[in-house]
């Protein structure tokens, strides 16, 4: 299989690379700037280039998008209008990448998120629930993905990203640092639901996303068993052998991120309905066996 894809520096760009390489995928790097590769599989390509000639990318299979600014940042005005920017503007060229392909790929995998349901301690969100456009980050979200209908000739899957747990990259690294000093609990009530995914199911559930050709427009991309904030820190606590006793008030998050605290501080419980009626399977369906397998091999690694 031959796969281009955007944003691959990231972290889940960076393990998404390293598992298709496992599988002997032929991979297309495409970045602001050419990268060297020592690899026999990789290619490179800049956005530059592909402006002018997109003939690199004749051939490839899939189109996977992952690029885009970060949001764990402080949301000042340039840094929202930089953080969907970035996105409208990574989709628009690949729109018109994929308009100027002689033959086009089978199928573009954007990612996106699971914000655009809103948030909520009580509703459960499958992908057919009606988008809610309720704060900055669903906003965002809703003009990504209706942007990425501009995409001609292929299928979309619109990946509704939740958290994605790995130890070198994301949101995890930070949830897990009180606890290595000893002072992790539950952030504001503690009732927010947290709807996460290990990555290494994340890699394999874009690859079965490229594979299915019945999976078309947005599929959640979270384990089936979400998880309250507070029974998050207790799982991780008893996985770590620490506690989970110093409760962090909402407050004191605002007063440290500012908007952003509403990721930590509101939640959505997103189910896979999509995945599980295609019979995907999870090899890390709970909290638990994921942080087991996480935390182990961070100690092999050491």
């Amino acid at each position: 299989m031959k796969i281009a894809i955007a944003g691959g520096t990231g972290f889940i760009g960076r393990h998404l690379i390293k598992y298709f390489l496992e599988r002997k995928y032929s991979l297309i790097l495409i970045s602001r700037n050419r990268k060297p590769s020592s690899h026999s599989l990789i290619r490179n390509a800049t956005w530059a280039e592909l402006k002018s000639d997109v003939r690199v990318l004749e051939g490839v299979d899939a189109i996977v998008n992952l690029a885009g600014e970060t949001i764990n940042q402080r949301w000042t005005n340039a840094a929202k209008e930089r953080i969907l920017q970035s996105r409208l503007d990574t989709v628009k060229q690949i729109a018109d990448i994929v308009s100027r392909m002689e033959k086009k790929p089978q199928v573009v995998v954007n990612a996106s998120g699971i914000s655009i349901y809103g948030t909520s301690e009580t509703k459960t969100f499958v992908e057919h629930s009606d988008p809610n456009v309720s704060d900055f980050l669903s906003g965002v979200v809703a003009q990504w993905e209706q942007a990425m209908d501009s995409i001609p000739d292929t299928r979309i899957v619109k990946l509704r990203l939740g958290i994605v747990l790995g130890m070198d990259g994301g949101a995890f690294p930070k949830m897990m640092l009180p606890y290595k000093l000893g002072i992790g609990g539950r952030i504001g009530s503690g009732r927010q639901v947290l709807s996460w995914i290990h990555i290494h199911d994340l890699c394999r559930l874009i690859e079965f996303c490229i594979e299915n050709e019945d999976i078309i427009e947005q599929i959640n991309a979270t384990a089936p068993q979400p998880v309250t904030n507070d029974e998050f820190g207790r799982a991780l606590a008893k996985a770590m052998n620490t506690s989970h006793r110093f409760p962090v008030p909402a407050f004191m998050m605002k007063l440290m991120f500012g908007e952003l605290s509403t990721l930590l501080l509101e939640g959505q419980r997103a189910l896979p309905y999509l995945a599980t009626e295609y019979e995907f399977h999870f090899q890390y369906p709970v909290l638990e066996s994921a942080l087991r397998d996480l935390l182990g091999s961070a100690k092999q690694l050491k």
